[in-house]
């Protein structure tokens, strides 16, 4: 994933509405007026949020006579997991190193107490 999708993917990420759109599409495709719902706020402003979205490429809408279904697509959220996912390994790899101190640190003042 290039550096600039990865960042419309967080920029998109970063709103709590769109979260809550993309929420709502990993249940299936829906419209727009069905997305607006639950939201106090125009359906004009729900389909700016959804602009954002399908820029980020992290949605897209079709169109079927009336009805704009719209979808998730996944693979960007998946790259976004990849890449975040290299930093969890890297904390836990360190966490673990941690822990073995701590433990190591623990048996020496276990010994010291046992020696007294």
């Amino acid at each position: 994933m290039s550096a600039d999708q990865l960042s419309m993917t967080f920029s998109a990420l970063a709103d709590p509405t769109r979260r809550a759109i993309l929420a709502r599409l990993a249940s299936g495709e829906t419209t727009v007026t069905d997305l607006a719902r639950p939201f106090k706020m125009t359906k004009p402003a729900v389909t700016k949020h959804l602009k954002v979205l399908e820029r980020a490429r992290l949605i897209e809408r079709g169109r079927d006579a009336q009805w704009r279904p719209c979808r998730l697509k996944a693979k960007p959220l998946r790259d976004a997991h990849d890449w975040i996912d290299q930093y969890r390994k890297f904390w836990e790899e360190r966490l673990d190193r941690l822990e073995e101190y701590l433990r190591e640190l623990q048996t020496k003042e276990k010994q010291g107490d046992s020696s007294e």
